[in-house]
């Protein structure tokens, strides 16, 4: 069996190699799911907001609030490399306040963390000294829709490839260990990716990248009512659950459940444990 990424340094080694896979988690259930299910990099974005807490996206997303679902997700987790996403307001500050809050993420159990944009190279410097592992995000940035008019694909004119190379590299000299491509074409994804001596991981970025990554309410087909080009879903977990919760409520009404099987016995033959 492949040996599985344990630490920060081993993702280096995977630049033009086997594929590093990255999929969300948000809580310590399935957080203890997918640290068995041979991936390399779990991620606690800032879709946490959208996905798991209602917002309209991820610019309400708090610091307290990251740090609330990284510790959760900590917990669940043995052998899978945490990256914290770093929310909106939390970063794009003084480098001082920007640790301040990185450390905090380290402290709830995220092995690294991961900024948008093309950051002050002083930031991204100060972080890494301080021993706190950073990966870059270039591409789409979620954090800054109103800057660009929305949820848009970027790259498609040379001079916006021409930026986003230049972000990148930006990036790259600064410290971080790997960058994630989101919603660009898969040609300049591929020029980026050929570019950087680090890894890349894409989404919605064609299939040049050293890596993928999607939102895992995305992959199970939590939400049918989003689904963008790029997501393939493995799953219907929508239909899954409300079958489910349906026959639930059915059995119950018809007071087929709980039955017999479903109970415990009258008999008294000492303490019976509650799982068995």
């Amino acid at each position: 069996m492949k040996k599985r990424i344990r630490s920060i340094p081993d993702i280096r080694k995977f630049k033009g190699g086997d594929p590093l896979v990255m999929v969300t988690a948000y809580d310590y259930s399935m957080a203890r799911i997918l640290d068995r299910c041979e991936i390399d990099i779990i991620l606690i974005g800032d879709s946490v907001g959208t996905t798991q807490l209602g917002y309209p996206n991820t610019l309400s997303v708090t610091m307290s609030e990251m740090i609330h679902h990284i510790a959760a997700v900590a917990r669940g987790v043995k052998q899978t490399v945490i990256i914290g996403d770093m929310p909106f307001g939390s970063s794009h500050i003084s480098p001082t306040e920007t640790r301040r809050n990185a450390v905090e993420m380290i402290r709830a159990g995220a092995h690294g963390v991961k900024l948008e944009g093309a950051h002050d190279p002083d930031t991204i410097e100060s972080l890494v000294r301080s021993g706190i592992p950073v990966m870059g995000h270039v591409g789409l940035i979620p954090q800054s829709i109103h800057a660009m008019g929305g949820y848009r694909v970027q790259g498609r004119k040379e001079s916006d490839r021409d930026q986003i190379m230049s972000d990148a590299l930006r990036l790259q000299q600064a410290g971080v260990f790997s960058i994630v491509i989101e919603c660009v074409p898969p040609s300049c994804a591929r020029i980026v990716t050929h570019q950087l001596d680090i890894p890349t991981i894409g989404i919605g970025a064609g299939p040049h990248c050293d890596g993928q990554v999607l939102v895992i309410n995305d992959l199970l087909g939590m939400n049918p009512d989003f689904l963008p080009v790029f997501v393939k879903q493995y799953a219907d977990i929508h239909r899954t659950i409300s079958d489910a919760v349906r026959q639930f409520s059915l059995d119950v009404r018809n007071r087929s459940f709980p039955d017999g099987e479903h109970s415990y016995p009258e008999e008294n033959d000492g303490d019976h444990p509650v799982n068995s």
